[in-house]
């Protein structure tokens, strides 16, 4: 049994860490520093919360000590003081961070480090380049790779056409933050926002736009390798401009605090929310130009007792299926792995992997792989 330590005990690190306890392998420690928060995993098998502030020196390298890994469910403003102290406690690390700077702190741990530095173990960034990297693998030479991914409510009920899915911070700094993207061979940076396209899937119409960190590190991966590689964030029509209006013509932008307080007064949360995962990869095989595409929807779902937003099934599914894959020796055990390293057969194939299932594959029942202990 492998000892884990979850940071953060929101509603994604609280998912992980049930999620890793119920399959028997690991016995887990959530890290936060609310009371009020750990009391909810009271009852919780397998699982034990620490209160405990990670900024005090010296704390958390305590907490990591002998442990086998540490998972990062935390704001993305605490990814380096996480990461710091897994180096120094050499203990494997795991996040979920889109920010773009903190990423590259991580890989710079990671050349020194005696073990696995795995950033953007998420959905974007995260499993949308596992599934670009192996359709890019299927041509001779690339012309151009789309990734498109939104976490929506089903069914939207304001102007933003918008409910609170994960966290706000997190919505805040994509926003805002310049967006990486290859145009004309050469890597850019592009504004957030911009770039507006609208498309169609199963009857639905959809706008996406920049938003920052969803490439993860696909960008330094496939320079000098292909024209085109862009990310946009999958949203309802009329979004984009009313958040324009907000962060630009508002400041907003420069007072992040006072956007997230107005998000988290006036936008409810849903569990009622679906993820969209679509990719489209064009380039030329056997001398013909052809185009693969990747085209996925996810579901909120009942687990157990417990329902799931879709967004903290695809988020958790996906770093617990990369730490099981790790665990399991299926991965590099020291240095930085990104994502597109990862064979996108072998992640499916992982037990919790499986909460990637296309609906078709799933059967009527759907898939509950993490509930069972492995053989």
């Amino acid at each position: 049994m492998k000892e884990i330590v979850v940071i953060g005990a929101g509603k994604i690190g609280s998912t992980i860490a049930g999620m890793l306890a119920r399959t028997g392998d690991y016995r887990v420690t959530v890290v936060d520093r609310s009371a009020g928060q750990l009391e909810a995993l009271d009852g919780m098998a397998g699982v034990s919360g620490l209160e405990l502030d990670i900024a005090a020196a010296g704390e958390l390298e305590k907490a990591l000590a002998g442990k086998f890994a540490v998972l990062s469910a935390a704001p993305f403003n605490l990814t380096t003081r996480i990461a710091e102290a897994a180096a120094a406690a050499g203990v494997h690390y795991l996040d979920l961070t889109e920010d773009v700077a903190s990423t590259r702190r991580v890989k710079e741990l990671a050349k020194t480090a005696r073990t696995a530095f795995i950033p953007q173990c998420g959905l974007a960034p995260g499993f949308i380049s596992i599934v670009a990297a192996d359709l890019a693998g299927r041509f001779d030479t690339l012309e151009s790779v789309r990734m498109r991914v939104g976490a929506l409510p089903q069914y939207p009920s304001n102007a933003l056409n918008y409910n609170l899915t994960w966290s706000t911070d997190g919505v805040i700094n994509e926003y805002c933050e310049p967006c990486e993207a290859i145009v004309e061979g050469a890597l850019v940076e592009v504004p957030p926002l911009e770039e507006r396209e609208e498309f169609s899937l199963d009857g639905v119409t959809y706008e996406a736009f920049n938003t920052s960190g969803g490439l993860g590190t696909l960008a330094e991966t496939l320079k000098g390798r292909v024209r085109t590689l862009n990310y946009r964030t999958i949203r309802y029509p009329g979004h984009a401009a009313i958040m324009k209006a907000l962060l630009n013509d508002l400041g907003l932008r420069h007072r992040r605090d006072v956007l997230k307080d107005i998000f988290e007064s006036a936008l409810p949360a849903t569990m009622q929310d679906v993820v969209i995962i679509f990719v489209t990869v064009s380039g030329r095989k056997g001398g013909r130009l052809l185009q693969e595409t990747y085209a996925n929807k996810v579901y909120s779902r009942r687990v157990g007792d417990t329902v799931l937003s879709a967004i903290q099934l695809t988020t958790a599914s996906g770093i617990c299926a990369v730490l099981d894959m790790l665990a399991r020796g299926d991965l590099p055990q020291q240095g930085f792995i990104r994502q597109e390293d990862i064979a996108l057969d072998t992640f499916l194939a992982n037990r919790f992997g499986h909460a990637y299932a296309q609906a078709e594959s799933l059967g009527s029942h759907g898939v509950q792989p993490w509930s069972e202990k492995a053989a």
